[in-house]
């Protein structure tokens, strides 16, 4: 959902607060992390060393995706939250070479960095038409113009793991139903710790030594003081951030620090006792079998899968069926 202060943005967002508060385990919908600071920010957690993901995900894409892609040869790609673009590069590059590729479709839900960022790629790319779509991709969408065909679609940084299974499955099944038989998608995914990957690396990765996760994560809140008519004092939460065995995912809390009384507009205050906390987000880990369930259920066959080092980091291919 685009940032702003429009009455009607303010009234869904302080809905979306009142209603995530009131659920047994308070939590907040991640959606809201991404105003322009946020996204910033994200930008800057991708390039710290602690945080693998992006660098396994840019390694995999320029070794095996961008062959790949210029074997398909698509002429548009649609990107679902597109973010800053920097590896959406390597795709790019891929289907100039190719010399098919005509459209670039980023959707994201950061209106001023979609399009700061899909200027900086149009300078890049003069050949490509860049047509930025703000939108929220966890609902029913349209892209306006429908794509060039082939179309590539593509949700990478493992996006799809801020889903639960059957809300992962609804983004997949929105994906779908804007394919055509020859178009072809692409998910990036965090892998499950395994003999290969120990739990330690995905701690360090969402607990970086440079607080830069922490204040992503407190930024949610001063998003929501602006937007929904909240008054959170950040100075009473603390990022926590862990890896839940049993669920297969990460969990990014925020921890009251004191009892606390936090204002929502259009709702009544909401009690915070000391280290009561807000679910901020998830980070869900998959392996084959998880992504096959995803896929199926949404109406993907899985093609190609890539993995960075075994057990680290994949992108997969899919097509409809």
């Amino acid at each position: 959902m685009p940032t702003g202060t429009s009455a009607t943005f303010s009234a869904r967002a302080a809905a979306d607060v009142r209603r995530g508060l009131a659920k047994p385990e308070k939590e907040l919908p991640s959606s809201y992390f991404y105003d322009t600071r946020g996204s910033e920010l994200f930008g800057e957690i991708s390039r710290l060393p602690e945080y693998y993901l992006t660098r396994a995900e840019r390694g995999l894409l320029a070794d095996c995706v961008a062959a790949w892609v210029r074997r398909f040869a698509p002429a548009s790609l649609v990107e679902l939250g597109a973010g800053s673009g920097d590896k959406t590069r390597i795709l790019l590059s891929a289907m100039v070479e190719a010399g098919r590729g005509l459209v670039y479709i980023p959707v994201d839900i950061s209106g001023a960095f979609l399009r700061s960022a899909a200027a900086a790629l149009g300078a890049a790319y003069p050949s490509l038409a860049i047509r930025p779509r703000v939108a929220d991709f966890t609902a029913p969408f349209v892209l306006g113009e429908a794509p060039a065909r082939p179309a590539l679609f593509a949700l990478l940084g493992s996006t799809i793991g801020n889903f639960a299974a059957d809300e992962a499955v609804s983004v997949l099944r929105n994906v779908r139903s804007g394919m055509r038989s020859r178009d072809r998608f692409l998910l990036g995914v965090d892998l499950r710790p395994s003999r290969a990957k120990d739990v330690s690396l995905l701690h360090a990765a969402y607990n970086d030594a440079a607080g830069v996760t922490r204040a992503f994560n407190l930024n949610i809140l001063r998003h929501l003081n602006r937007v929904a008519g909240t008054d959170f004092d950040l100075s009473g939460f603390e990022h926590r951030a862990f890896y839940a065995e049993a669920a297969g995912r990460i969990e990014m809390h925020l921890v009251a620090t004191r009892p606390q009384l936090v204002s929502v507009a259009g709702g009544e205050p909401v009690e915070f006792a000391r280290g009561e906390s807000i679910r901020t987000e998830i980070s869900c880990k998959y392996d084959r079998a998880t992504v096959g369930d995803l896929f199926d259920r949404a109406g993907l066959a899985v093609g190609e899968w890539w993995e960075a080092e075994p057990g680290l980091f994949a992108v997969v291919s899919g097509r409809p069926i």
